[in-house]
């Protein structure tokens, strides 16, 4: 994926672009404040009310005043209680925050995916998308369901005890005066150095993610080709790669929490020290040192939560790097403001000078013309490479020429809406693709207000009828990941029936006949004579058999259009389309 390089956004950014999604609860957020205030105040009294009884016990038998240190006591388990509960529902709250961001950022994302051009996913693994969606966004909630509510703990923890140290004896307060500098100094630096390092791990794993899913796909023909070792091998360095930098970002990350435990444990030894002396100089009652040592911890505790939540919180970061940056990926280029939507379509396409490349790469198609009349039957074949499909790209809008113009109808396709324009198409790839749902779910996928008669007439259309109705569910019968329950050339006849039912006035082949036998060939060829009648067709074949009865058939090679005509026209020019053709079908 390309982000790899892309810099890292500044945490007040993303703090800010974080916010957004925290802004529509902020009546929770402030109730929350409201919980997190009420609930450390009184947790806070629980030294007080400690060093207060520590008072009411007097040296000598006979002198502790027990009913004054019960009613401490009682006092001291009552605030504690109510903090407790209140912190509960705190976290409640904050939970219920986090899944509903959680919610609102996979469908910012999810919607964001939907308006990629299709360049985007050409160049990225599906696994380290995914990576994004599930991993990253539910590090960010975890951070923003549990770290926030410690963050905001630690601010009033600290604030109150330091105010109640204060008012004990202000002098030792100057032990942390010297210690806390030091250890924020410290911290800052480190958050400096760990930050990439949580990056380079998340980085990682969608990685792994995109080199698992790659492989899980691609099963059987790792297996046909005995290449399992090499599969593991390939795991195996991502494996070791994301788990190298998820130890040094863990590693790294992990040190703040040993040296907040000694600064913590430094300052309270030095507040016992100076503390005690103050007490044999009367200074101070026992109980005021007792508080005071108990207030430190108050005070330092958070300090050290802090620090080690400090790798949480650089583990969200880099996860709202990633999210950020996928949502601020260049969508699909908008239609222009003059573009209008179709009211009528005859389906007369001209191609007009089109030149055409990819992102920094060398020219595709290099000045292309043609025209396919209304009805017509257009067959485009050629070697390898020629390309063949990236003129389909083109006349789907997937991509844009970078010069020259294709026409429908005599309006250039990009004064017409995308929508618009692309729901006039129904194509048949060579590539399959089926979700999991019945039978009846997939066909009617482009037509939602299909009903059973309408599938079932595309059904008998594309031959493929009768062997649903053999399926013990029928058109009911679960179709399972991508269809891999049934045979390559039976979802291929699916995805016919689904165009078929489709109506749209152009037709989109590309190599529909590649994965089924010659008896399965001679049903579709049959039902697509039904299917083209009256629609301007587009066929990508390597079987010239396919193509024979084409109106006009494109033999594109280098990115030009080097032959066209007839099948009859172009076996008497004996030019690449004969040689083609004699290479398939001569011995």
């Amino acid at each position: 994926m390309k982000n790899e390089n892309s810099p890292l956004v500044h945490k007040k950014h993303l703090l800010v672009r974080l916010w957004q999604y925290i802004k529509p609860y902020k009546g929770i957020v402030f109730a929350s404040c409201v919980l997190t205030l009420a609930s450390n105040v009184l947790a806070l009294l629980g030294p007080l009310l400690s060093g207060r009884a520590i008072d009411a016990i007097e040296p000598g038998p006979g002198q502790v005043d027990f009913t004054l240190v019960l009613k401490y006591v009682l006092m001291m388990i009552a605030f504690f209680a109510v903090s407790s509960l209140l912190n509960y529902i705190l976290s409640i709250l904050m939970i219920r925050i986090g899944r509903n961001i959680m919610y609102s950022m996979r469908n910012d994302v999810f919607d964001k995916l939907s308006r990629m051009p299709v360049g985007f996913f050409d160049r990225c693994q599906a696994g380290e998308v995914i990576s994004i969606i599930s991993y990253d966004i539910d590090t960010i909630n975890s951070s923003i369901s549990t770290d926030i509510i410690q963050i905001a703990t630690s601010f009033v923890t600290v604030l109150g005890a330091l105010i109640m140290m204060l008012t004990i004896r202000a002098e030792l307060v100057l032990i942390f005066a010297v210690t806390v500098p030091i250890f924020a100094y410290y911290t800052r630096k480190r958050i400096k150095r760990v930050r990439p390092l949580y990056k380079a791990r998340s980085e990682k794993l969608g990685k792994l993610n995109g080199f698992a899913e790659e492989a899980v796909t691609g099963q059987k023909t790792v297996k046909a080709y005995n290449r399992e070792d090499y599969m593991l091998s390939g795991f195996d360095s991502r494996n070791i790669e994301a788990v190298e930098t998820a130890y040094n970002a863990e590693y790294y990350g992990s040190i703040n929490g040993p040296i907040a435990n000694l600064f913590n444990n430094s300052s309270v030894a030095l507040v016992c020290i100076f503390g005690s002396l103050l007490y044999l100089s009367g200074a101070i009652t026992l109980g005021s040192v007792s508080s005071f040592v108990l207030f430190s911890r108050k005070f330092a505790g958070p300090i050290n939560e802090f620090a080690n939540i400090i790798s949480d919180l650089q583990s969200a970061f880099a996860a709202a790097n990633r999210v950020f940056w996928l949502i601020d990926e260049t969508p699909e280029k908008p239609d222009a403001l003059t573009a209008l939507p179709l009211e009528h379509t005859d389906g007369n396409i001209s191609f007009k000078d089109v030149s055409f490349y990819y992102e920094s790469s060398m020219e595709i198609l290099n000045h292309v013309s043609f025209e396919a009349p209304t009805g017509s039957l257009t067959a485009i074949v050629g070697p390898t490479g020629a390309g063949k499909t990236t003129i389909i790209n083109l006349l789907m809008r997937f991509y844009d020429a970078q010069s020259g113009e294709i026409q429908l109808d005599g309006t250039n396709i990009c004064d017409i809406k995308r929508t618009s324009y692309r729901s006039r198409y129904s194509m048949v790839l060579q590539d399959t693709w089926l979700f999991h749902g019945t039978i009846f779910q997939n066909i009617a996928y482009g037509a939602e207000s299909a009903t059973r008669e309408d599938v079932e007439k595309a059904a008998k259309t594309a031959e493929i009828h009768d062997f649903i109705l053999s399926l013990p569910d029928g058109y009911a019968t679960l179709i399972s990941d991508n269809g891999a329950n049934i045979s390559k050339g039976q979802k291929q006849l699916l995805t016919i029936a689904r165009a078929m039912l489709s109506g749209a006035k152009m037709l989109i082949l590309d190599e529909a006949t590649s994965n089924v036998d010659t008896d399965t060939e001679r049903k579709i060829l049959k039902a697509m004579k039904k299917l083209t009648k009256g629609k301007t067709c587009f066929v990508i074949a390597h079987r010239l058999s396919t193509v024979e009865n084409a109106d006009n058939i494109l033999v594109v090679d280098g990115g030009k259009i080097i032959e066209e005509g007839t099948h009859e026209n172009l076996l008497k020019k004996e030019g690449l389309y004969y040689k083609i053709y004699r290479s398939q079908f001569e011995i």
